[in-house]
């Protein structure tokens, strides 16, 4: 390998509160292999946190569904015009964008005749619907990197250079969390049963979910008494679920440190969480869980009839069979919300059937080689070096 060139510059972008973290935890990796980088980009807290100073507020691109998109246009595609000149102004290294595919592969189809290396970090999910969307992908990236372990099999299929690196929740420290300490430090006694309610990451989804997940439980608080509620959620969207939860009947803990939020799920006797990375976290940290979700109307008849997997939950599609309940859109009810919670609460066999699948996707998700974080490194590396 050539000897690191002092003082490149690593381009890098996160759309949403997920890729932030695995923004900070790539740029510790990247640093750790070549300490004289430098980043430059747009991330949240977390990656400002690892030395980024961002370009404009990760806030402004954190946006979900197809309806929902459509208000802020214009105010995206003034801060695309602003990521394509500051990287043309810039001209760093290597540009990498993490997720959000909505936002990144536009910007390295603006980017392409730049001729700066590209990599993108999380494979788009074409594999689940609008497969035809591959074929505009050649020249879009000089390297995919996927954390899931068919991916590669997909893209490559369509003659694209795809690289399985492993997912960076085995390493988030998830399943490593004191329950004990959770409980001490909130006055919880050690039977008095805990429910994490997971309403989303993004501030345009979970105002849609938390009044649904508010009346879920004033239900629960009938049929399971002293519940004990906590909404982990990011610092993106702290305040918008702070609001959201202020007319519930019983007041949740909200955490936001990922610390305190790895303690809470130690703590948990169950789960009801959106679709997303979180029933990863979830699983991999052994809670029992029921996925639901709540989306515009119209975006869920749009998306109905372009999904092509038989599963929405990641936990079922890794399973191959509907390990965890799905309740989304018409299903997400109260009622039927809280009688899924109450049964994952009340029955040992349901929770234990789960916890057992979990630990098969766990070993599913391992890195080829060392960690996640650490594998997408040496990519991003060898994509430099080339």
């Amino acid at each position: 390998m050539a000897e690191a060139a002092p003082g490149r510059t690593v381009w890098i972008l996160a759309g949403e509160a997920s890729g932030d973290v695995l923004g900070a935890r790539l740029m510790a990796a990247l640093r750790r292999r070549d300490p004289t980088l430098r980043f430059a980009g747009v991330g949240g807290t977390r990656m400002e946190e690892a030395g980024l100073r961002s370009l404009f507020p990760l806030r402004d691109l954190a946006v979900m569904g197809l309806v929902e998109v459509l208000p802020r246009l214009r105010h995206l595609s003034r801060r695309l015009d602003q990521a394509v000149a500051d990287i043309a102004a810039t001209r760093p290294d290597l540009v990498v964008t993490i997720d959000s595919p909505g936002f990144t592969l536009r910007l390295l189809r603006r980017i392409a005749d730049l001729g700066i290396p590209r990599v993108h970090y999380v494979a788009p999910q074409v594999w689940a619907w609008r497969e035809h969307r591959v074929r505009e992908f050649p020249g879009l990236w000089d390297r995919l990197l996927c954390l899931l372990p068919f991916e590669p099999d997909f893209f490559g299929r369509h003659g694209l250079d795809a690289r399985f690196v492993g997912h960076p929740v085995l390493q988030s420290g998830v399943d490593r969390g004191d329950g004990a300490a959770f409980r001490a430090r909130h006055g919880i006694a050690a039977d008095t049963p805990v429910l994490i309610l997971m309403p989303g990451s993004r501030r345009s989804e979970a105002p849609r979910l938390l009044p649904v997940l508010g009346r879920t439980l004033r239900i629960l608080m009938a049929t399971c008494p002293g519940i004990v509620p906590v909404v982990p959620v990011s610092p993106v969207v702290a305040d918008v679920v702070r609001r959201g939860v202020a007319d519930w009947p019983l007041r949740p803990i909200v955490v936001t440190d990922l610390a305190e939020k790895h303690d809470a799920f130690a703590a948990a006797g169950a789960a009801l969480t959106k679709s997303g990375t979180s029933t990863l976290e979830l699983a991999l940290a052994g809670v029992p869980m029921a996925v639901t979700y709540r989306v515009n109307p119209i975006t869920a008849a749009l998306a109905r009839r372009l999904i092509r997997v038989p599963y929405v939950a990641m936990v079922n599609l890794l399973a191959g069979h509907r390990l965890v309940p799905e309740l989304l859109q018409e299903r997400c009810r109260p009622g039927l919300l809280a009688d899924t919670v109450h049964r994952l609460l009340t029955d040992g066999r349901s929770a234990a059937l789960q916890r057992a699948g979990f630990r098969a996707i766990a070993a599913s998700l391992a890195a080829p080689a060392g960690d996640p974080d650490d594998a997408a490194a040496a990519e991003l590396m060898a994509v430099l070096e080339r």
